[in-house]
């Protein structure tokens, strides 16, 4: 899962390194086309696999297909959610709501999907590590008179939209669907969907060497890659606790325009960075099991 928040945090250098006149919303979605396609093809391949492995096996159909679709229209949702609300009050504040968003909406829909809660371990590692996201993005010091309520409700549904696809891909999961074919279906179906949208939003430059270029590094590294990545993670990990270690994002894209870019660091976002690491570091440090503690204690 971190690795795919590593792979998510190359985004904006990419874009800023590619320097492609295109519009966000058009970029998006191509980056959808791309990753999301090639996910298609592999979910595609994978099935074709099982099918041969276990001529027996059942086809993919009914709920199963529907919850994919549901998921889809999340990560077709997500980009011009959030590029809205980057649009209305800034990167920074954009940003922070739809990342906040993110595993707090997860963990409620998780709860209401699961009937299952989250813990006060991940309650206290997601709130340190939202902490640092606030710091690292700059947001502290906004007059809040000038945040547009509509461009929060728009990052809001931003943060929504991926819990949206990530519970449903854990319900896939529990369902028997293994990572490579829910993220290829749920991917390929909204890569299908991006069709219009590109259609509408697309620019000359995007055909250019540097729009392809571009296109391929954030469908392949970015999506397909990423995405795999994160269905194998969110196959062993609660939802909650996935959306919470992909906040590994924003330290990881910090860290890039750093060393990349050449952007300077704020003594406040250096805090945030550490704050987000501690969050990362309280969530996946290895408890024992009280079952087991009880088993290895003295009598």
């Amino acid at each position: 899962m971190l690795a795919a928040a590593v792979c998510f945090a190359t985004t904006g250098s990419a874009v800023a390194l590619a320097d492609v006149d295109a519009s966000s919303m058009a970029v998006g979605a191509l980056r959808v086309l791309v990753g999301g396609g090639v996910l298609g093809v592999v979910a595609l391949l994978a099935a074709r696999g099982r099918r041969r492995a276990d001529p027996a096996a059942p086809r993919r159909a009914g709920p199963g297909l529907g919850l994919a679709a549901v998921g889809a229209l999340g990560v077709l949702a997500y980009q011009p959610t959030f590029f809205a609300g980057t649009a209305a009050n800034g990167v920074a504040v954009g940003t922070v709501v739809a990342l906040g968003t993110a595993p707090i909406a997860t963990g409620v829909l998780e709860g209401v999907v699961r009937r299952r809660a989250p813990g006060a371990r991940w309650a206290v590692a997601t709130a340190v590590a939202l902490a640092g996201v606030v710091l690292v993005s700059g947001a502290v010091g906004v007059d809040p008179g000038s945040v547009d309520p509509l461009g929060v409700l728009a990052s809001v549904g931003a943060g929504a939209s991926y819990a949206v696809y990530a519970v449903v891909g854990k319900v896939l999961m529990d369902s028997g669907w293994g990572p490579t074919e829910t993220m290829g279906s749920v991917f390929g179906l909204a890569a299908l969907g991006s069709v219009p949208l590109l259609a509408l939003t697309a620019t000359p430059s995007l055909l250019g060497a540097r729009g392809v270029a571009l296109g391929l590094w954030l469908g392949l590294v970015t999506t397909a890659v990423a995405y795999l990545l994160f269905g194998w993670g969110l196959a062993r990990l609660r939802a909650t606790t996935a959306a919470t270690l992909t906040l590994a994002e924003p330290l990881t894209a910090t860290l890039l325009g750093l060393v990349v870019l050449g952007e300077r660091l704020t003594p406040a976002a250096t805090g945030g960075l550490a704050l987000i690491a501690v969050g990362i570091l309280v969530l996946t440090a290895p408890v024992r099991d009280r079952e087991q503690a009880r088993a290895v204690a003295p009598a």
